[in-house]
């Protein structure tokens, strides 16, 4: 959610609705994995979900530390309207598949509302199509909101360090907390 609120914020609508398409783009994979019984296989592997989270933990970080250098820098380029809209969406790929969270979502909650006397993969594909649905038309509320409220920052530089700065503090508070 931070980091679509920080697309939205600094980018606009476009840029959080197109990191919201790939948050749920990264679902999809979360929930395809779940569907094909791979979750088992990573829930019964410890060292594999550790390494996975790792994986997310490590990600958290980097994107934190590229918005609080961007924080640090007055004046920074936009990148083009292409560039930043492809960025968007890979980010937000990566942010849902490499995150723990959306990991233990379908790994560990979901599998607790299937019931085995029936097609197991049907009530995944069913139950994963909510969840995604749903997060999307909140992530999508979401970056409207926050675009209307980060309007009246584009144009000011201080106010899109501050946005920036902040915005990758929680996410270096979040992939700590993931980590401890």
């Amino acid at each position: 959610m931070l980091f679509v609120a920080s697309q939205a914020m600094s980018g606009g609508a476009s840029a959080g609705l197109r990191s919201t398409a790939g948050i749920c783009t990264g679902y999809i994979v979360h929930s395809a994995l779940a569907a094909l019984g791979v979750a088992a296989i990573v829930a019964a592997s410890p060292a594999l979900f550790m390494l996975l989270r790792w994986f997310g933990i490590a990600y958290l970080a980097y994107l934190a530390a590229r918005l609080l250098i961007s924080s640090m820098k007055a004046g920074t380029s936009a990148p083009t309207r292409a560039m930043a809209a492809a960025d968007a969406l890979r980010r937000g790929f990566l942010t849902a598949v490499l995150n723990p969270k959306g990991m233990m979502i379908y790994f560990a909650i979901l599998p607790q509302f299937i019931d085995h006397g029936r097609s197991i993969a049907l009530q995944a594909t069913l139950l994963s199509t909510v969840f995604i649905a749903l997060c999307g038309v909140f992530y999508a509320c979401l970056s409207v909101v926050l675009a209307m409220l980060g309007s009246r920052t584009r144009g000011s530089d201080r106010r899109r360090r501050w946005i920036e700065g902040i915005a990758g503090t929680l996410l270096l508070i979040a992939a700590g907390r993931l980590a401890t």
